[in-house]
């Protein structure tokens, strides 16, 4: 019975282009995840959307002198641009600044407060002298109390990743102008978060197989009890607050954006021509739920959006949170506001998508920080797909059709050898699906290599290319094999490399696409008419290397 799977993905401020350290830590792992389950069989949806009304975004326009609308829609043009081009597989990828967006969130809202999990409070907040307002979130900066990370934010210290308030900071000061702010009272609506600490506790004990990360910067957080938060702020852009009175203020960018994961999936379900079938993801308690994102977002998605749920009543909880460590810039981590970062959409003029994809994969921080290089980079792309995946298929399928007329021949009798290979390609199936399903994308992708390299270890033991001048019966057998070990390749490496599986597909001369063949390991058939084989991937000069990390140090 196929399963109901919900991939969403976490919500980027949309004030700069998206950078190789952000795609490594939610959007790849996501597609792949979502891809695998498409080929097994379930029922996915995969969505999110841009944060139209992160702080970032208001900081940036008050920078340039305009409208935080015209930042956010620029920049979320220029995301869903990229994604696309990088082949993530989002069912719908939208933003926050749509009506739609807004009436859940209201319904959320009103909800919750109905049920009594508001109240109003008086808050002492940083307020600027110089701009005549108060200042919210990330335009006030200073010491983090915890670690004494001096340029932690109002609302988060990326340092430590804790959940910062503005009155926290120690020696606090406008990222506006470097001035000191005073703080004046203002008041605000509260969420009452103490108020699901026991649930809260409840559910993540029963969590025993979430990342070790996951499961422990949570507990933290309830060990240390859970303190109510103000989800209003001070600033004219963003979700209005529907309490009169509150006209000039806004729901909480972090508040609002997490429900962007149910706004979505109902807009999708609104397109899709069947209104209702969001509640299969979202009500069907055998439904599955996962969440990806970076660390420094995991109370967000941990806390307080399951504090929402349980509020609000009838909606299911995340099944788990898949947050990766940091993808770092050789010895530093990469940074949109501090422009340390290889941008995503300098890499695609450039570059081909699937090196790219494969190396994140292979590097992919999921339990401790990695580092990407332009020299491992250059690495995997020239002893990893070309020399290894790229050359097994091209010299099966050129020798092939050079010797067969163009098409699949006809095996016989198979040797130890040969069901070795076959058997290579099941039990890589099966180890690939269970790394996939257990959320371990680094063990998947050596699972698919591994048999890559079995058949060209197979392949030189065989020599078809010298077999087929003396015994033409059993290389064909070989080569028989050999196409049957690329078509199971294409499946494995099809949530990876999707493009570059296609294109096998297509060479293989296979009706319909990989998704009609499942997870499972097709047969080719004997008289099938196969395509011209061309490279897969393309070697790249080791200049690169150089002129790369050139353009790193030029100025930002």
């Amino acid at each position: 019975m196929p399963k109901n799977i919900l991939v969403c993905v976490a919500w980027p401020y949309v004030n700069n282009a998206p950078h190789l350290g952000h795609i490594a830590g939610m959007n790849m792992p996501a597609d792949i995840f979502a891809r695998y389950h498409r080929l097994a069989g379930n029922n996915v949806a995969m969505v999110s959307g841009s944060d139209m009304h992160g702080t970032p975004t208001a900081l940036r326009a008050v920078d340039e002198g305009v409208s935080p609308h015209e930042i956010a829609s620029r920049y979320h043009e220029i995301w869903s641009d990229a994604f696309e081009r990088m082949g993530f597989s989002y069912d719908i990828y939208t933003h926050t600044h749509t009506d739609h967006h807004r009436e859940v969130v209201h319904d959320l809202f009103n909800v919750l407060d109905e049920k009594g999990f508001f109240y109003e409070s008086t808050q002492s907040m940083p307020y600027s002298l110089t701009e005549q307002r108060f200042l919210s979130d990330r335009f006030v900066e200073g010491t983090c109390p915890h670690c004494d990370y001096d340029s932690a934010r109002g609302d988060q210290c990326d340092n430590c990743g804790r959940t910062l308030d503005p009155s926290d900071l120690i020696d606090i000061r406008s990222t506006r102008d470097g001035s000191t702010p005073e703080f004046r009272d203002t008041t605000h609506l509260y969420f009452k978060l103490s108020a699901f600490q026991d649930d809260l506790q409840k559910w993540i004990d029963g969590k025993s197989d979430w990342r070790p990360n996951v499961r422990n910067n949570t507990l933290n957080y309830l060990r240390e009890g859970l303190h109510d938060r103000a989800i209003t702020r001070d600033i004219e852009w963003g979700v209005p607050v529907p309490v009169e009175g509150y006209e000039s203020k806004r729901v909480y960018v972090w508040f609002e954006a997490v429900m962007g994961y149910l706004s979505a999936t109902k807009l999708w379900a609104e397109r899709s021509g069947d209104p209702d079938a969001w509640e299969q993801f979202w009500k069907d308690e055998s439904a599955e739920t996962y969440y990806f994102q970076g660390k420094d977002n995991i109370p967000f998605h941990t806390i307080i959006w399951p504090a929402i749920l349980l509020g609000y009543g009838g909606l299911n909880l995340p099944t788990d949170v898949v947050a990766n460590e940091y993808l770092n810039l050789g010895a530093t981590g990469f940074s949109k506001s501090r422009g340390n970062a290889v941008w995503l959409p300098d890499y695609l003029e450039r570059y081909d998508v699937d090196p790219l994809r494969y190396y994140l994969s292979s590097i992919m921080p999921e339990t401790s920080d990695s580092e990407f290089t332009w020299e491992g980079y250059l690495a995997a792309n020239n002893n990893e797909l070309v020399a290894t995946f790229g050359n097994f298929v091209h010299r099966v399928m050129t020798i092939t059709t050079r010797n067969f007329d163009g098409e699949v021949p006809e095996p016989g009798e198979l040797d130890d050898a040969d069901r070795a290979a076959l058997d290579a390609c099941d039990s890589a199936l099966s180890e690939a699906a269970s790394a996939l399903e257990g959320r371990k994308f680094r063990d998947g992708l050596r699972a698919a290599m591994s048999l890559a390299q079995h058949g060209n270890r197979y392949v030189d033991q065989k020599q078809p290319w010298a077999t087929v001048k003396q015994d033409r019966d059993a290389a064909a057998t070989t080569l028989w094999v050999g196409l049957n070990v690329i078509a199971t390749l294409r499946t494995l490496f099809s949530p990876y490399l999707p493009s570059s599986c296609e294109k096998i597909h297509g060479m293989l001369g296979l009706p319909g696409d990989i998704a009609a063949d499942g997870w499972n390991r097709i047969e080719v058939k004997p008289g099938t008419k196969l395509a011209s084989p061309k490279p897969l991937f393309k070697k790249l000069d080791e200049s690169i290397v150089e002129e790369e990390n050139a353009r790193l140090e030029q100025p930002v």
